[in-house]
């Protein structure tokens, strides 16, 4: 076989990712909290995008009406269309009119006063939360106090102590290393804890849970030789042994009572009461909203999105008059806004198709609670909307939904099984969880062991073993019924 230069021909499949693709993967896993962030990126980032604040802003109209969000029975679309969807100059770029008459009457909220409100952000000059201050760290607490109680060299230690302190309140470092590090004798160092033990919130700077209880126990005079006995055998104390208690403390089964009962008032994690930073709020993505006609409708909350618009006047401006480089720029900025816009439009239909699906499948659910919520599985929504699995998980991912009965997640609607003893259909998971915690709620006296709870279930039509009982009961941070027949007897003490 001669060897040199030769043409030939091959043919081979790849998957290629687009940017427009990776676009949309990445716009539909962003929550709407983030999903503002990134826009507002993209605005300072592209001249030709602006917002519709006005009410007398006019745009486009390119786009029919259908191609906003619908709120019932959204059309076909999603990341699998857009896919395949053209990529050429020519596409129509989505300036969607949401000031004009087709928007104001085809959304679920306009059912309710309640799905109003949210959707339109009604209220928003009187979020309280923008005023509010940051709440002081445990540590800012201690600190002002240490400033005004040391001075000096006990200063430079309280200060050194005080950053060792975590944020339940407990010193993570022992005495010594601490005197070792700072160069100073231990006594002083316990000389400046024993003072830090006096700072407000009480308990704060222990090493131990028994001398975090002991500090507060002596703040209110009640550290007495039987109180701190007790503090010394809190072991027996979480396993209720009160026979024991009664042999340690040297006292009799009521003052035994009387410390236990004592000991509930104070806190076991004084450092809790002066958090760090303020959680934020978790923003619904998605209301489920019930109409007069009994049906359940859905739509995406537009509340905390800004609507996004071509500034064609801006760009009119830009190509008058500009070299090739202002007009490759122009037409840069305009091809990826239009391609953003079409993201956006293509993510609002994904989801709201996909919630759709979840909560036809769901309807027990919102019409009777926790007790009727079926078995999903991602394959299943996914084979009902005609995408694939992977979309389904992107879009329940980190995503919120709000309805009558509060606020929960997406991903709490996918749950696992339970056969039906009866040869019926299966139950959620969920639903069987919740009837063992409303059985032990209700147990009274007659405490239920695993075996007994079988027994009921398996009689209510749930096939389960005793084991999965178990890890139910755990998972819902339920003790055994000896734990619990035990905390009753203390309780009753």
């Amino acid at each position: 076989m001669g060897l040199g230069p030769r043409l030939e021909l091959r043919q081979s499949q790849q998957l290629v990712m687009t940017p427009q693709l990776q676009l949309a993967i990445k716009l539909l896993t962003l929550t709407n909290v983030e999903l503002e962030t990134y826009i507002g990126d993209e605005m300072e980032r592209n001249p030709l995008l602006s917002t519709d604040d006005s009410s007398d802003a006019r745009m486009d109209g390119d786009v029919p009406a259908e191609a906003a969000p619908a709120a019932v029975d959204p059309v076909s679309g999603g990341l699998d269309q857009l896919i395949g969807a053209p990529t050429s100059a020519t596409d129509a770029p989505l300036d969607i009119d949401y000031t004009g008459e087709a928007f104001h009457h085809d959304s679920g909220s306009d059912l309710s006063d309640w799905g109003a409100a949210a959707s339109s952000g009604e209220g928003e000059d009187n979020d309280f939360e923008r005023f509010a201050d940051a709440e002081a760290s445990l540590a800012d607490v201690l600190g002002a106090q240490a400033s005004a109680a040391f001075e000096a060299a006990d200063l430079v230690i309280a200060r050194h102590l005080i950053d060792l302190i975590d944020d339940a309140g407990y010193l993570t470092e022992t005495l010594d290393v601490v005197a070792d590090r700072l160069g100073v004798d231990l006594a002083h160092v316990e000389a400046v804890l024993s003072v830090i033990h006096g700072f407000e919130p009480t308990g704060v700077g222990a090493r131990s849970l028994g001398e975090c209880l002991a500090l507060q126990a002596r703040e209110v005079d009640r550290l007495d030789p039987a109180m701190a006995a007790l503090l010394d055998h809190l072991d027996l104390v979480a396993r209720g042994d009160l026979q024991a208690l009664v042999r340690v403390c040297r006292v009799d089964r009521e003052d035994v009572a009387d410390m236990i009962r004592e000991l509930r008032r104070y806190d076991p994690k004084p450092g809790l009461r002066h958090g760090g930073e303020r959680a934020p709020p978790v923003v619904a993505d998605v209301f489920v909203l019930r109409g007069d006609d009994g049906e359940w409708y859905i739509e995406l909350n537009q509340a905390t999105l800004p609507r996004l618009i071509i500034d064609r006047d801006y760009q009119a401006v830009l190509e008058q008059g500009g070299d090739k480089a202002t007009t490759n720029f122009v037409g840069d900025c305009l091809n990826s806004a239009n391609w953003l816009m079409k993201a956006l439009d293509q993510r609002a239909r994904t989801i709201v198709k996909v919630a759709s699906e979840m909560v036809k499948h769901q309807r027990g659910f919102f019409e009777h609670g926790v007790s009727e919520l079926r078995p999903l599985t991602l394959r299943a929504i996914a084979d009902a909307v005609e995408m694939h699995e992977s979309t389904i998980s992107r879009v329940t991912s980190n995503k919120y939904l709000q309805c009558e009965r509060g606020l929960f997640e997406l991903r709490y609607f996918f749950t696992s099984g339970i056969g039906s003893a009866d040869g019926g259909a299966a139950s959620s998971a969920l639903s069987v969880k919740d009837r063992i915690a409303r059985l032990i709620a209700a147990e009274g006296d007659d405490t239920l062991s695993d075996d007994q709870l079988v027994t009921i279930l398996k009689g209510e039509g749930f096939d389960i073993a005793r084991r999965t009982v178990a890890k139910y009961r755990e998972a819902l941070g339920l003790a055994s019924s000896f734990n619990r027949r035990r905390a009753r007897l203390v309780a009753a003490a």
